[in-house]
């Protein structure tokens, strides 16, 4: 092991297990850190011994700004190829929104009025249909599956919808409207949702609860990750997605700085297993993105240190190898909430919250 890469996994051991006194000290931390991956021979990008491409973004898209949009907190990718986005529109999620018990704060009679779910066309992004208005009250996660059904996410609500395409009211609900609570009947600020093949429901109960719950297909519970000591807690489980080929579910950890990986169960033949991915420069991992088409994780990451760079990484799971890292050409990401992969493993979408941005990138 080289003594770049020794360096790094202590810095990385330091930042996770020694709680500092001040900003300086992390500040520190990732100096030092930036100084080590600036040296660049200890931590190359290995996508040509992958046979992974270069991420190039997709200049000048979309075409045209969107009016009337707010923070995009989600976005996803139907069947058509076509990304749906999540936005909320004049409504910004602050230190006010919500009390020390998790209750939302502002108006449980006034939801958004403007239509949250936008869908676009993938070659200029203009805006093909949107729905939604007067339905949620702080949108955050959105997933298209692959029968083109919309599930979407509200943390001030605390449920997770399922809209089948076209209609306006769910075919199933799950959480208790504006009840927030730990036990299996209710979430609290859910975060995303990922949808296998056979029907399985993931859910990422989010914000408090930092758990992911398994349902079968008519929305009764059947897992709950994790349990009886599985791995260590999870800390804001923020996004997931299911490689279904790998039998993996990997979550973005946010607040632990890494990707958790485990069985999802689906296969009964298998033996649980689960591993986390953990580099020094990784930081808050924000969403985590997988098309099916390939072997590969998308992360994104977001604020973290001011010496942290934010960027994108494409991940091969099973090494917890970073294959690449990168990151638009055009501008800086700022605040990436979300991303999503297409269908036919082309294209590779992100949003950000602050600035209200959408990037379009080439895989």
């Amino acid at each position: 092991m080289g003594v770049h890469s020794t360096w790094l996994i202590y810095l990385s051991y330091l930042l996770c297990t020694v709680p500092t006194e001040s900003s300086r000290v992390r500040d520190s931390f990732y100096s030092s850190l930036k100084y080590l991956l600036g040296r660049g021979p200890d931590l190359p990008d290995t996508q040509e011994s992958f046979g992974v491409s270069s991420i190039t973004e997709v200049g000048n898209w979309p075409i045209r700004s969107i009016q009337h949009l707010g923070q995009i907190s989600g976005i996803s990718v139907n069947p058509a190829g076509q990304p749906v986005i999540f936005h909320r529109g004049p409504k910004i999620w602050d230190s006010g929104s919500f009390n020390e018990s998790n209750y939302f704060q502002e108006g449980t009679e006034e939801p958004i009025r403007v239509d949250t779910v936008i869908t676009l066309d993938a070659e200029t992004g203009n805006i093909l249909s949107s729905w939604g208005g007067g339905i949620f009250f702080l949108p955050h996660g959105i997933h298209v599956d692959f029968e083109g059904n919309i599930w979407l996410t509200d943390v001030a609500l605390h449920q997770v919808f399922k809209f089948s395409l076209g209609a306006r009211r769910p075919l199933l609900t799950i959480g208790k409207r504006f009840k927030p609570g730990s036990d299996f009947g209710h979430l609290c600020k859910p975060t995303s949702v990922a949808v296998a093949s056979d029907g399985h429901i993931f859910i990422a109960d989010g914000y408090c609860n930092s758990r992911i719950l398994k349902f079968n297909h008519f929305g009764d519970l059947e897992r709950v990750f994790p349990q009886n000591e599985e791995f260590v807690s999870l800390k804001v489980p923020h996004s997931i997605t299911l490689l279904e080929k790998q039998n993996l579910l990997c979550i973005a950890d946010r607040e632990n700085m890494r990707i958790v990986c485990v069985n999802p169960e689906m296969d009964h033949s298998v033996v649980r297993t689960q591993h986390s991915i953990q580099q020094a420069d990784l930081g808050r991992v924000f969403a985590v993105a997988n098309s099916g088409q390939d072997d590969m994780i998308y992360a994104i990451n977001g604020p973290t240190s001011p010496n942290l760079p934010v960027q994108g990484f494409t991940i091969e799971p099973l090494s917890g190898r970073i294959i690449h890292r990168w990151e638009p050409t055009s501008d800086a990401f700022h605040q990436p909430h979300d991303a999503a992969v297409s269908p036919d493993g082309l294209y590779l979408y992100v949003c950000e919250l602050q600035p209200i941005r959408l990037w379009k990138f080439k895989l």
